[in-house]
Protein backbone atom coordinates (compact mmCIF):
# COMPACT_ATOMS: atom_id res chain seq x y z
CA UNK A 1 0.00 0.00 0.00
CA UNK A 2 2.61 2.42 0.64
CA UNK A 3 3.77 1.48 -2.62
CA UNK A 4 1.09 2.92 -4.46
CA UNK A 5 0.68 5.51 -2.60
CA UNK A 6 4.41 7.10 -3.59
CA UNK A 7 3.54 6.09 -7.04
CA UNK A 8 0.48 7.82 -6.97
CA UNK A 9 1.69 10.97 -5.14
CA UNK A 10 4.66 10.76 -8.35
CA UNK A 11 2.27 10.47 -10.81
CA UNK A 12 0.23 12.93 -9.61
CA UNK A 13 3.01 15.60 -9.25
CA UNK A 14 3.47 18.46 -12.31
CA UNK A 15 7.62 17.64 -12.39
CA UNK A 16 6.49 14.10 -13.12
CA UNK A 17 3.82 14.96 -15.52
CA UNK A 18 6.90 16.93 -17.02
CA UNK A 19 9.13 14.41 -17.36
CA UNK A 20 6.58 11.68 -18.69
CA UNK A 21 5.77 14.34 -21.55
CA UNK A 22 9.60 14.71 -22.34
CA UNK A 23 9.93 10.81 -22.73
CA UNK A 24 6.54 11.10 -25.15
CA UNK A 25 8.08 13.50 -27.64
CA UNK A 26 11.35 11.67 -27.46
CA UNK A 27 9.49 8.40 -28.35
CA UNK A 28 7.76 9.74 -31.24
CA UNK A 29 10.68 11.20 -32.49
CA UNK A 30 12.89 8.10 -32.37
CA UNK A 31 10.90 6.38 -34.89
CA UNK A 32 12.00 9.24 -37.04
CA UNK A 33 15.83 8.25 -36.79
CA UNK A 34 15.63 5.98 -39.33
CA UNK A 35 14.37 8.27 -42.00
CA UNK A 36 17.11 10.67 -40.86
CA UNK A 37 20.28 8.36 -40.96
CA UNK A 38 18.76 7.86 -44.47
CA UNK A 39 18.23 11.11 -45.51
CA UNK A 40 21.12 12.56 -47.82
CA UNK A 41 20.44 16.29 -46.94
CA UNK A 42 21.04 15.20 -43.08
CA UNK A 43 24.89 16.07 -41.71
CA UNK A 44 23.91 13.43 -38.67
CA UNK A 45 23.96 9.96 -38.11
CA UNK A 46 21.16 7.74 -36.11
CA UNK A 47 23.09 8.13 -33.32
CA UNK A 48 23.82 11.47 -32.89
CA UNK A 49 20.65 11.97 -34.73
CA UNK A 50 18.84 10.03 -31.87
CA UNK A 51 20.91 12.28 -29.21
CA UNK A 52 20.15 15.66 -30.42
CA UNK A 53 16.46 14.37 -30.51
CA UNK A 54 17.25 13.30 -26.71
CA UNK A 55 17.88 16.78 -25.75
CA UNK A 56 15.63 18.65 -27.28
CA UNK A 57 13.04 16.38 -25.74
CA UNK A 58 14.74 17.10 -22.33
CA UNK A 59 14.23 20.82 -22.91
CA UNK A 60 10.04 20.00 -22.01
CA UNK A 61 10.85 19.14 -18.57
CA UNK A 62 10.92 23.53 -18.67
CA UNK A 63 7.42 23.04 -19.80
CA UNK A 64 5.75 25.36 -17.06
CA UNK A 65 8.87 27.77 -16.15
CA UNK A 66 9.83 28.58 -19.22
CA UNK A 67 7.50 27.53 -22.03
CA UNK A 68 9.43 29.30 -24.82
CA UNK A 69 12.61 26.69 -24.23
CA UNK A 70 10.99 23.87 -25.98
CA UNK A 71 9.14 26.33 -28.26
CA UNK A 72 12.50 28.04 -29.83
CA UNK A 73 14.26 24.37 -29.47
CA UNK A 74 11.20 23.20 -31.51
CA UNK A 75 11.61 25.64 -34.01
CA UNK A 76 15.56 24.62 -34.68
CA UNK A 77 14.63 21.33 -35.08
CA UNK A 78 11.90 21.78 -37.63
CA UNK A 79 14.47 23.76 -39.51
CA UNK A 80 17.35 21.39 -39.16
CA UNK A 81 15.80 17.78 -38.69
CA UNK A 82 12.51 18.72 -40.50
CA UNK A 83 11.31 17.69 -37.15
CA UNK A 84 7.41 18.52 -36.77
CA UNK A 85 6.54 16.38 -33.35
CA UNK A 86 8.73 18.99 -31.17
CA UNK A 87 6.50 22.03 -31.91
CA UNK A 88 3.42 19.88 -30.96
CA UNK A 89 4.62 19.61 -27.85
CA UNK A 90 5.36 23.10 -27.26
CA UNK A 91 2.40 24.87 -28.97
CA UNK A 92 0.73 22.60 -26.79
CA UNK A 93 2.48 23.71 -23.33
CA UNK A 94 2.36 27.58 -24.27
CA UNK A 95 -1.32 27.40 -24.75
CA UNK A 96 -1.55 25.24 -21.41
CA UNK A 97 0.51 27.45 -19.34
CA UNK A 98 0.38 30.94 -20.85
CA UNK A 99 -2.89 31.32 -22.33
CA UNK A 100 -4.61 31.72 -25.62
CA UNK A 101 -2.58 35.48 -26.36
CA UNK A 102 0.66 33.50 -26.40
CA UNK A 103 -0.31 30.45 -28.08
CA UNK A 104 -1.89 31.96 -30.73
CA UNK A 105 1.33 34.34 -31.25
CA UNK A 106 3.28 31.56 -30.88
CA UNK A 107 1.14 29.39 -33.62
CA UNK A 108 1.52 32.33 -36.13
CA UNK A 109 5.06 32.53 -35.65
CA UNK A 110 5.28 28.67 -36.07
CA UNK A 111 3.13 28.70 -39.05
CA UNK A 112 5.67 31.70 -41.35
CA UNK A 113 8.59 30.06 -40.29
CA UNK A 114 7.42 26.63 -41.64
CA UNK A 115 6.28 29.16 -44.86
CA UNK A 116 9.37 30.44 -45.05
CA UNK A 117 11.76 27.75 -44.45
CA UNK A 118 9.56 26.00 -47.56
CA UNK A 119 10.41 28.72 -49.92
CA UNK A 120 14.25 28.16 -49.01
CA UNK A 121 17.22 25.59 -49.28
CA UNK A 122 16.93 24.58 -46.09
CA UNK A 123 13.64 22.71 -46.87
CA UNK A 124 14.18 19.50 -48.79
CA UNK A 125 10.60 19.55 -50.85
CA UNK A 126 10.85 21.75 -54.31
CA UNK A 127 9.93 25.31 -54.14
CA UNK A 128 6.69 25.98 -55.10
CA UNK A 129 6.21 22.37 -55.01
CA UNK A 130 2.79 20.63 -53.26
CA UNK A 131 2.62 23.63 -51.39
CA UNK A 132 -0.89 22.91 -50.10
CA UNK A 133 -0.54 19.78 -49.52
CA UNK A 134 2.93 21.64 -46.99
CA UNK A 135 0.29 23.85 -45.57
CA UNK A 136 -2.68 21.35 -44.59
CA UNK A 137 0.32 19.19 -42.52
CA UNK A 138 1.51 22.19 -41.00
CA UNK A 139 -0.88 24.43 -40.27
CA UNK A 140 -3.12 21.82 -38.48
CA UNK A 141 -0.63 20.42 -35.94
CA UNK A 142 0.06 24.23 -34.54
CA UNK A 143 -3.52 25.06 -34.55
CA UNK A 144 -4.53 21.76 -32.83
CA UNK A 145 -1.94 21.83 -30.65
CA UNK A 146 -2.58 25.08 -29.20
CA UNK A 147 -5.99 24.57 -29.07
CA UNK A 148 -6.52 21.79 -26.67
CA UNK A 149 -3.38 23.82 -24.99
CA UNK A 150 -6.10 26.75 -24.63
CA UNK A 151 -8.50 24.67 -23.85
CA UNK A 152 -6.62 22.85 -20.92
CA UNK A 153 -5.77 26.38 -19.31
CA UNK A 154 -9.09 27.27 -19.07
CA UNK A 155 -10.22 24.71 -17.56
CA UNK A 156 -7.55 25.13 -15.19
CA UNK A 157 -9.06 28.78 -14.53
CA UNK A 158 -12.29 27.18 -14.43
CA UNK A 159 -11.42 24.67 -11.24
CA UNK A 160 -9.31 27.28 -10.04
CA UNK A 161 -12.56 29.58 -9.58
CA UNK A 162 -14.89 26.87 -8.71
CA UNK A 163 -12.46 26.07 -5.70
CA UNK A 164 -12.16 29.44 -4.85
CA UNK A 165 -16.18 29.37 -4.88
CA UNK A 166 -16.33 26.54 -2.78
CA UNK A 167 -14.20 28.06 -0.02
CA UNK A 168 -15.55 31.40 -0.05
CA UNK A 169 -19.07 29.33 0.22
CA UNK A 170 -17.63 27.15 3.14
CA UNK A 171 -16.20 30.52 5.14
CA UNK A 172 -19.24 32.60 4.46
CA UNK A 173 -21.41 29.74 5.78
CA UNK A 174 -19.25 29.46 9.23
CA UNK A 175 -19.65 32.91 9.12
CA UNK A 176 -23.66 32.87 8.91
CA UNK A 177 -23.67 30.18 11.30
CA UNK A 178 -21.60 32.42 13.75
CA UNK A 179 -23.86 34.90 13.40
CA UNK A 180 -26.90 33.12 14.37
CA UNK A 181 -25.78 31.32 16.89
CA UNK A 182 -24.28 34.69 18.75
CA UNK A 183 -28.00 36.35 17.95
CA UNK A 184 -29.64 33.22 19.28
CA UNK A 185 -27.27 33.19 22.45
CA UNK A 186 -28.13 36.63 22.48
CA UNK A 187 -32.08 36.93 22.30
CA UNK A 188 -32.29 34.00 24.39
CA UNK A 189 -29.56 33.69 27.24
CA UNK A 190 -29.63 37.33 27.47
CA UNK A 191 -32.85 38.22 28.12
CA UNK A 192 -33.13 35.36 30.47
CA UNK A 193 -29.80 36.96 32.16
CA UNK A 194 -32.56 40.28 31.93
CA UNK A 195 -35.07 38.79 33.76
CA UNK A 196 -32.56 37.65 36.18
CA UNK A 197 -31.32 41.12 37.04
CA UNK A 198 -34.62 42.60 37.44
CA UNK A 199 -36.23 39.86 39.91
CA UNK A 200 -33.00 40.35 41.87
CA UNK A 201 -33.73 44.13 41.40
CA UNK A 202 -37.33 43.51 42.64
CA UNK A 203 -36.50 41.10 45.35
CA UNK A 204 -33.83 43.64 46.95
CA UNK A 205 -36.77 46.17 47.09
CA UNK A 206 -38.75 44.06 48.65
CA UNK A 207 -36.58 42.70 51.28
CA UNK A 208 -34.85 46.41 52.41
CA UNK A 209 -33.82 46.78 55.73
CA UNK A 210 -33.36 42.89 55.68
CA UNK A 211 -30.17 40.84 55.80
CA UNK A 212 -30.85 39.47 52.69
CA UNK A 213 -31.14 42.52 50.77
CA UNK A 214 -27.04 43.02 49.47
CA UNK A 215 -27.27 39.58 48.63
CA UNK A 216 -30.09 40.58 45.98
CA UNK A 217 -28.39 43.48 44.87
CA UNK A 218 -25.48 41.40 44.22
CA UNK A 219 -26.92 39.14 42.39
CA UNK A 220 -28.56 41.92 40.19
CA UNK A 221 -25.33 43.26 39.61
CA UNK A 222 -23.47 39.97 38.55
CA UNK A 223 -26.51 39.72 36.59
CA UNK A 224 -25.72 42.44 34.64
CA UNK A 225 -22.30 42.18 34.27
CA UNK A 226 -22.97 38.67 32.98
CA UNK A 227 -25.23 40.55 29.99
CA UNK A 228 -22.68 43.11 29.40
CA UNK A 229 -19.76 40.27 29.00
CA UNK A 230 -22.22 38.25 26.93
CA UNK A 231 -22.38 41.39 24.38
CA UNK A 232 -18.81 41.54 24.27
CA UNK A 233 -18.00 38.26 23.77
CA UNK A 234 -20.90 37.84 20.85
CA UNK A 235 -19.14 40.98 19.22
CA UNK A 236 -15.78 39.44 19.00
CA UNK A 237 -16.93 35.64 17.88
CA UNK A 238 -19.31 37.67 15.07
CA UNK A 239 -15.78 39.48 14.20
CA UNK A 240 -14.04 35.74 13.93
CA UNK A 241 -11.93 37.04 17.37
CA UNK A 242 -10.91 40.13 16.92
CA UNK A 243 -12.73 43.02 18.46
CA UNK A 244 -14.40 45.17 16.65
CA UNK A 245 -14.21 49.11 17.12
CA UNK A 246 -17.32 50.60 18.81
CA UNK A 247 -17.98 54.45 19.07
CA UNK A 248 -14.17 55.23 19.45
CA UNK A 249 -13.09 53.97 16.02
CA UNK A 250 -15.40 56.43 14.42
CA UNK A 251 -12.80 59.06 14.22
CA UNK A 252 -10.61 56.97 12.70
CA UNK A 253 -13.75 56.13 10.23
CA UNK A 254 -13.56 59.99 9.65
CA UNK A 255 -10.11 60.62 9.01
CA UNK A 256 -9.99 57.57 6.52
CA UNK A 257 -12.59 59.29 4.37
CA UNK A 258 -11.17 62.72 4.60
CA UNK A 259 -7.91 60.97 3.53
CA UNK A 260 -9.95 60.04 0.74
CA UNK A 261 -10.93 63.24 -0.35
CA UNK A 262 -14.43 63.16 1.51
CA UNK A 263 -14.27 65.31 5.06
CA UNK A 264 -16.64 64.42 7.23
CA UNK A 265 -18.30 66.32 10.23
CA UNK A 266 -19.05 64.21 12.82
CA UNK A 267 -21.31 64.33 15.96
CA UNK A 268 -21.95 62.03 18.77
CA UNK A 269 -23.82 62.46 21.48
CA UNK A 270 -22.26 61.52 25.56
CA UNK A 271 -25.24 59.30 26.34
CA UNK A 272 -24.25 56.98 23.38
CA UNK A 273 -21.24 56.00 25.15
CA UNK A 274 -22.93 53.95 27.28
CA UNK A 275 -24.54 51.99 25.24
CA UNK A 276 -23.78 48.16 25.01
CA UNK A 277 -20.24 46.80 22.84
CA UNK A 278 -23.35 45.00 20.69
CA UNK A 279 -25.19 48.24 19.80
CA UNK A 280 -21.75 50.24 19.07
CA UNK A 281 -20.48 47.57 16.61
CA UNK A 282 -23.78 48.49 14.67
CA UNK A 283 -23.69 52.31 14.68
CA UNK A 284 -19.38 51.44 13.63
CA UNK A 285 -20.89 48.96 11.25
CA UNK A 286 -23.53 51.37 9.68
CA UNK A 287 -21.65 54.45 9.79
CA UNK A 288 -18.39 52.64 8.19
CA UNK A 289 -20.57 51.22 5.39
CA UNK A 290 -22.19 54.88 4.53
CA UNK A 291 -18.83 56.36 4.75
CA UNK A 292 -18.11 54.11 2.09
CA UNK A 293 -20.95 54.60 -0.17
CA UNK A 294 -20.49 58.24 -0.10
CA UNK A 295 -16.43 57.91 -0.86
CA UNK A 296 -18.09 55.83 -4.11
CA UNK A 297 -21.16 57.98 -5.18
CA UNK A 298 -20.04 61.35 -4.13
CA UNK A 299 -16.18 62.05 -3.93
CA UNK A 300 -14.79 64.69 -3.25
CA UNK A 301 -18.45 65.78 -1.32
CA UNK A 302 -18.64 66.49 2.95
CA UNK A 303 -20.13 64.47 5.01
CA UNK A 304 -21.99 64.90 8.33
CA UNK A 305 -22.85 62.14 10.73
CA UNK A 306 -24.72 62.28 13.45
CA UNK A 307 -25.53 59.86 16.78
CA UNK A 308 -28.09 61.09 19.45
CA UNK A 309 -30.02 59.53 21.84
CA UNK A 310 -33.67 60.59 21.71
CA UNK A 311 -35.75 58.86 25.31
CA UNK A 312 -35.00 55.19 24.35
CA UNK A 313 -34.39 55.47 20.58
CA UNK A 314 -30.78 55.74 19.46
CA UNK A 315 -30.90 58.02 15.84
CA UNK A 316 -27.79 57.39 13.54
CA UNK A 317 -28.35 60.04 10.96
CA UNK A 318 -25.60 60.06 7.37
CA UNK A 319 -26.46 62.93 4.72
CA UNK A 320 -23.79 64.27 2.01
CA UNK A 321 -24.97 66.29 -1.31
CA UNK A 322 -25.94 64.52 -4.31
CA UNK A 323 -23.04 65.27 -7.13
CA UNK A 324 -24.34 67.07 -9.92
CA UNK A 325 -22.63 64.83 -12.53
CA UNK A 326 -22.04 61.10 -11.37
CA UNK A 327 -18.83 59.82 -11.15
CA UNK A 328 -16.18 59.56 -14.16
CA UNK A 329 -15.81 55.74 -13.48
CA UNK A 330 -18.82 54.28 -12.02
CA UNK A 331 -18.40 52.97 -8.32
CA UNK A 332 -17.64 49.57 -8.10
CA UNK A 333 -20.19 47.77 -5.77
CA UNK A 334 -21.84 44.68 -5.09
CA UNK A 335 -25.17 45.79 -4.30
CA UNK A 336 -25.60 44.45 -0.98
CA UNK A 337 -24.05 47.22 1.54
CA UNK A 338 -27.73 48.70 1.94
CA UNK A 339 -28.98 45.47 2.36
CA UNK A 340 -26.37 44.57 4.97
CA UNK A 341 -26.74 47.40 7.01
CA UNK A 342 -30.70 46.91 7.27
CA UNK A 343 -30.48 43.61 8.57
CA UNK A 344 -28.03 44.33 11.20
CA UNK A 345 -30.43 47.31 12.46
CA UNK A 346 -33.66 45.31 12.26
CA UNK A 347 -32.56 42.81 13.70
CA UNK A 348 -32.09 44.09 16.51
CA UNK A 349 -35.44 45.86 16.61
CA UNK A 350 -34.49 49.22 14.77
CA UNK A 351 -35.43 50.50 11.75
CA UNK A 352 -33.30 52.16 8.76
CA UNK A 353 -33.98 54.33 5.83
CA UNK A 354 -32.00 55.31 2.76
CA UNK A 355 -33.20 57.50 0.25
CA UNK A 356 -32.48 61.03 -1.39
CA UNK A 357 -33.88 64.06 0.35
CA UNK A 358 -33.91 66.75 -2.15
CA UNK A 359 -30.26 67.78 -3.03
CA UNK A 360 -29.05 65.63 -0.15
CA UNK A 361 -28.84 62.01 0.18
CA UNK A 362 -29.99 60.62 3.90
CA UNK A 363 -29.24 57.48 5.73
CA UNK A 364 -31.51 57.30 8.73
CA UNK A 365 -31.08 53.80 11.65
CA UNK A 366 -33.05 54.09 14.61
CA UNK A 367 -32.22 51.68 16.96
CA UNK A 368 -33.40 50.30 20.93
CA UNK A 369 -30.87 52.07 23.31
CA UNK A 370 -31.30 48.72 25.55
CA UNK A 371 -31.22 51.53 28.58
CA UNK A 372 -32.89 50.55 32.02
CA UNK A 373 -36.45 52.51 32.29
CA UNK A 374 -35.44 55.75 34.59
Amino acid sequence: MLRLSCVDRWAASPRALDVIAALSAFVLMFLDVPGLDRSTDNPLNGFTATLVLAAGAATLVLRRRAPWVPYVVALFLMGWLHELTMIQFALYSLGRFRGRRVAVLATVLYVATAYTLFHTSLWPVPHGDELSDFLSLVIPIGVLASAVGIAAYRQDLVRALECQRAEAAARQAVQDERISVGRDVHDLVGRELTVLAVRAEVLAVRARGEEHQKGFEELADTARRAHHMLNETIVRRADGGAGTPGLEGLCALAEESERMGSPVALTVAEEAKALSPLRQTAVHRVVQECLTNAAKHAPGLPVTVSISVAGRDLRIEVRNPLPKTPPDRAPVSTGTGLFSMEERVTSMGGTLSAKADGDVYRVTALLPTGFARA
